[in-house]
């Protein structure tokens, strides 16, 4: 992707972003004339249950440590008071510098207090994750995932809060539908979202996963290898194609449902098989086709 292509998504991300704070980007920046940030104790700050990251990479932390030592801590902290009455506060956006600041030794954090619901804290703490490129393919995939089940949001609400496109919203959360051995490996760094996401309608993907990383093959050549065997399976049983409509009809189910999806048609009837790999994702299907 060029420079170009990248620069619009920057822009749409931080308007959304401002959006969410109420219009007014100087809340983001103190010294653009904001609202004063007010301390705390950093004991009163405590992560949110809403917050979309989960892994903080200890050499990460580190680095920001240093230069939180070096330079102090140049931006705020975005929290909301603690749900249910609870006494400090809950950290809608900031939880990699408040952990960074606890390895500096600071006793004080700058924080910005705002009246937040849920479905405004995961939106703003799914924003700046994107902007600053810290979720992982499968940590976004289930923010997108939370933003459509718990808050009602649809794919193409989701890609406007975000500043993504609907397709890019849709076949991130196709990642979920993996199993868990390969979800293992594209969390690990050892697959990309499109390695995973060209196993994704293979007959073993299992298999082929641990042929992609022992073979160290791009997404290219594993787009290529998901094609050969595919082929081969197909001469196997005898040269026959499968309809491209039925193909193209799976497709589309996988990508509404998030899910593998497989047509099997017979001389009288056929059958639908929708693939899952836990009870969340039975029970998020089940929800869908049998509404309440």
């Amino acid at each position: 992707m060029s420079e170009d292509d990248r620069a619009p998504r920057r822009r749409s991300l931080g308007m959304g972003l401002a959006a969410l704070l109420g219009g007014d980007p100087a809340l983001l920046d103190p010294a653009a004339g904001g609202r004063p940030a007010q301390w705390v104790p950093i004991e009163f700050l405590r992560p949110s249950p809403l917050q979309p990251r989960r892994q903080f990479p200890e050499a990460e932390l580190e680095e920001l440590a240093r230069s939180i030592r070096d330079k102090g801590l140049l931006q705020p902290l975005l929290v909301r008071p603690a749900p249910a009455g609870a006494p400090g506060y809950e950290i809608v956006a900031g939880e990699r510098r408040w952990r960074a600041a606890q390895r500096a030794g600071l006793h004080e954090l700058p924080v910005l207090v705002r009246e937040l619901a849920d479905r405004e804290v995961l939106e703003l703490a799914l924003v700046e994750n994107l902007q600053r490129a810290d979720l992982g393919p499968l940590e976004e995939a289930r923010a997108y995932r939370r933003l459509i089940e718990e808050f009602g949001h649809d794919q193409e609400e989701v890609a406007r809060v975000v500043g993504r496109s609907r397709s890019h919203v849709a076949n991130t959360l196709r990642l979920l539908s993996l199993p868990e051995e390969v979800a293992r490996l594209l969390e690990e760094g050892k697959l990309t979202a499109g390695h995973a996401r060209a196993l994704l309608g293979a007959e073993d993907p299992v298999a082929l996963a641990l042929e992609v990383v022992r073979r160290e093959l791009s997404v290219r050549e594993t787009e290529a290898l998901v094609r050969a065997r595919a082929r081969r399976r197909a001469k196997s049983a005898g040269g026959r194609q499968r309809d491209p409509d039925l193909v193209a009809l799976e497709r589309r189910l996988a990508t509404r449902l998030g899910l593998p999806i497989a047509i099997r048609p017979k001389a009288r009837g056929g059958s639908l098989t929708i693939r899952y790999s836990s009870l969340e994702q039975l029970e998020a299907v089940i929800r869908r086709l049998v509404p309440d």
